[in-house]
């Protein structure tokens, strides 16, 4: 047996918005406002199961899929099909197959640009939005891809997934390899390295996306190039994961590739376009940002100012915690999720 098999409740499938999505679920279905988990980049909902325990045990209903594209959940070949609209109409018909009117949405990673968007989308499906590590991104003045690709360079992994093809293969060629390069945490402070890539993505100092890269300089976060010539062996960052956890990354990922979940990142562009007559805040409902203390790339001051945007916005750090916050750091995670669940939405 697989740690996905004891780890996880059982699979069940619904099939929605075209796709025939794998989720897991606890607690009593039907009793009180249901948590819908959305996972990120390149991970699965299995990357929820402390939390999944965790409401479970205080009672609460709770769900998370495998969304569009990863693990159980197979998506569509074009990439079109990805999109900010297909991704939050997705989690609506996952809302409809169960029989909820509404849901707190709480996204990490990729996910949480995902939750985000839901009061935007449908503010009728939405009684809650918690990001976990991602902030509320306002739709920006110009293309996010020419953006990121002036401040942050042409191998900034975002704009290198852009290329048809190339990151897919290189991610996909090993598996493991890839897990093991991403699933670690910050390289503690005090260890030193001769490896500047390594160290570039500690998250000691990180200001995301908002680095200040000059003409000429490297890029930025080159993801793609650094799992190139990545060497588990030589990497000095702690594992986070047992081996049987690691084991259901990689093995799910050795299957089915990167490519679904690459597909989110090539509808940047597409989903800036269509969102032009969107609203640009968020108001009406309960937020909550959980931001991590030592993530590189969504690190706390992501979310400076989100207070002007998010209407009644509530904050909490996680300390000591890299980006995979909700594995990272469970017990602090799901401390916060609880007492905010349980100040703002009954259980029944």
């Amino acid at each position: 047996m697989s740690d996905l098999e004891t780890s996880m409740p059982p699979v069940q499938y619904a099939d929605v918005n075209g796709v025939r999505m794998a989720y897991y679920e606890v607690g009593p279905r039907g009793v009180g406002t249901p948590v819908v988990f959305c996972h990120g980049f390149p991970e699965l909902a299995y990357s929820w199961r402390h939390q999944l325990k965790a409401m479970e045990a205080a009672g609460r209903w709770a769900i998370a899929p495998d969304q569009r594209g990863y693990g159980l959940t197979v998506g569509p070949a074009d990439v079109e099909a990805y999109d900010m609209e297909h991704l939050t109409a997705d989690l609506v018909g996952l809302l409809d197959h169960v029989g909820a009117p509404k849901a707190v949405w709480c996204g990490h990673d990729w996910g949480g640009i995902v939750v985000w968007q839901m009061p935007l989308h449908y503010p009728d499906r939405t009684a809650g939005v918690i990001g976990l590590n991602t902030p509320f991104m306002r739709r920006g003045p110009a293309d996010p891809i020419a953006i990121m690709r002036a401040r942050l360079g042409e191998e900034m992994y975002i704009v290198h997934f852009q290329k048809p093809g190339e990151a897919d293969a290189i991610l996909g060629a090993d598996a493991r390899k890839s897990m093991n390069f991403f699933m670690r945490r910050p390289m503690p402070a005090s260890t030193p390295s001769g490896d500047n890539a390594l160290a570039a993505i500690s998250g000691e100092g990180s200001k995301g996306f908002a680095t200040e890269r000059k003409p000429g300089d490297p890029s930025v976060f080159p993801l793609v190039r650094m799992v190139e010539a990545y060497s588990a062996e030589f990497d000095p960052r702690p594992k986070f994961l047992t081996d049987a956890e690691f084991d259901v990354f990689a093995e799910t990922f050795q299957r089915t590739g990167f490519t679904g979940g690459i597909n989110w990142y090539r509808n940047f562009t597409r989903n800036w376009e269509r969102s032009a007559n969107l609203p640009n805040a968020v108001s009406g409902v309960p937020t909550l940002m959980v931001m991590a203390e030592m993530d590189a790339v969504l690190p706390p001051s992501a979310a400076d100012g989100m207070e002007a945007y998010v209407e009644g916005l509530e904050k909490k750090l996680v300390t000591g915690s890299g980006h995979w916050t909700q594995q990272e750091e469970p017990e602090q995670t799901n401390a916060i999720l609880l007492e905010w669940m349980d100040a703002k939405f009954l259980k029944a």
